[in-house]
């Protein structure tokens, strides 16, 4: 009979990445700097080992913060009020404070977590493109409760994800430019770059093209990266070179507002001139001149929706791998209806 093979212990980790054992400590109590290449190697020898940090799981599993944190790019948007809103409401519910944690500034576009983590939350919400690929797949492999919005986990990490039906939404209103107003020149404003939305959102007006016999022109898409005024400087650059386009649909509904804009200061009519239409119906697209055509994402909901799945998974309950929730055409006057 063999003798069952002995389980690594933190010396043999320690061994294996060259370095003491109150450096391994450090590294998985995360209390005291550790310089990255040296984590990394002690990260490393602990996959390799397959050790398993027992007693430092049972402090981390009873030292609960009652805290979840919230990881965005940025808040300054009208998008992101009822989500945080959702998120706040949620947690309140569920028992848990909030902190929020942005990743981008003016000066900066970092995608790494700062003051949020493993020693003051129990758990994490990430908003799509905030957090490196290499932290979240670090974290995952730690069993780190954490929730995506927004974006596929990277290779190597099982991490919950809640998204919307993106491309059905783009689908159906480029449906309505078509068939109701008889457009066949839309054009497209895109979401930043890596932005699993605007992708999805393309994908959609792609196929409603096809669906009608629409050749898709690329002369008609460009990057308007979900803010107003770089979508207007995109209209004012299209209106100088002559573009003549039936339609604009811009990728969300701050983009839409730098659409109009634009046109308005061209002294161009919508929607007698070209209709537009945008995506996510924040608050002030009714109040748009003319109100917009839009689709309605359930952006409050996803917020909720992402605290629900992340408190089950830091009670160690299985969450959904991932949540869609539907969309919904909003017709209003911007695009030519009554």
């Amino acid at each position: 009979m063999t003798a069952a093979r002995p389980l690594p212990t933190i010396s043999d980790v320690a061994r294996r990445a060259e370095v003491s054992i109150a450096t391994v400590s450090r590294v998985l109590n995360q209390n005291t700097p550790v310089a990255k290449d040296t984590s990394q190697r002690v990260l490393a020898a602990i996959e390799e080992l397959g050790f398993v940090p027992r007693a430092a799981a049972r402090d981390l599993a009873s030292r609960r913060t009652h805290t979840l944190g919230l990881v965005l790019p940025e808040i300054g948007r009208e998008f992101f009020l009822p989500l945080l809103r959702g998120i706040e409401a949620e947690a309140r519910q569920e028992g848990f404070d909030l902190l929020i944690e942005t990743t981008r500034t003016p000066d900066t576009a970092r995608r790494s977590l700062g003051g949020l983590g493993e020693h003051n939350t129990d758990g994490l919400i990430i908003f799509t493109d905030s957090v490196e690929d290499s932290e979240l797949v670090r974290l995952s492999k730690k069993g780190f409760p954490m929730v995506l919005l927004h974006q596929t986990p990277p290779r190597g990490a099982t991490i919950p994800v809640i998204t919307i039906e993106n491309k059905s939404g783009a689908q159906k209103v480029v449906d309505h430019l078509i068939e109701t107003h008889h457009c066949r020149r839309i054009a497209f404003l895109r979401g930043p770059e890596r932005n699993e939305d605007s992708e999805w959102r393309e994908r959609g007006y792609r196929q409603a093209l096809k669906g009608h016999g629409i050749a898709f022109d690329p002369m008609l898409v460009a990057n308007g990266g979900y803010d107003e005024n770089q979508a207007q400087r995109v209209i004012e650059q299209w209106l100088l070179d002559g573009l003549e386009v039936d339609a604009v649909f811009a990728g969300d509904d701050d983009a839409a507002t730098g659409v109009l804009d634009a046109l308005h200061r061209a002294g161009k009519s919508v929607p007698h001139d070209l209709a537009v239409v945008g995506f996510d119906d924040v608050s002030v697209s009714r109040h748009l001149k003319p109100s917009l055509t839009t689709v309605r994402s359930p952006i409050e909901q996803v917020g909720r929706e992402s605290v629900r799945q992340l408190v089950k998974a830091i009670h160690n309950e299985p969450a959904d791998p991932i949540t869609l929730l539907p969309t919904e055409l909003v017709i209003r006057n911007s695009c030519g209806c009554p």
